[in-house]
């Protein structure tokens, strides 16, 4: 009887021990760090896509306007 106690009562520890664990609980919140970063960008780009390309367009169209390269097939746009 003595003997099931005893453990028990070590089983108990090690259950303590195991849950004050967090060495997954970093690399989860890392996880969930990376996937919040790479939405953010994902959302920015989709919204403000069209907003710099448009700027490379302009800025490609001036450049071409100032070395009299008009017409440059490389500043179309796909």
């Amino acid at each position: 009887m003595l003997e099931n106690l005893r453990t028990f009562i070590e089983n108990l520890r090690d259950a303590r021990a195991e849950r004050r664990d967090e060495r997954g609980a970093s690399a989860v919140e890392y996880g969930l760090l990376v996937a919040g970063i790479a939405a953010l960008i994902a959302a920015l780009v989709f919204v403000l896509g069209g907003h710099i390309q448009g700027a490379f367009q302009d800025t490609c169209s001036a450049v071409s306007k100032g070395t009299g390269a008009a017409g440059d097939p490389k500043c179309t746009t796909p």
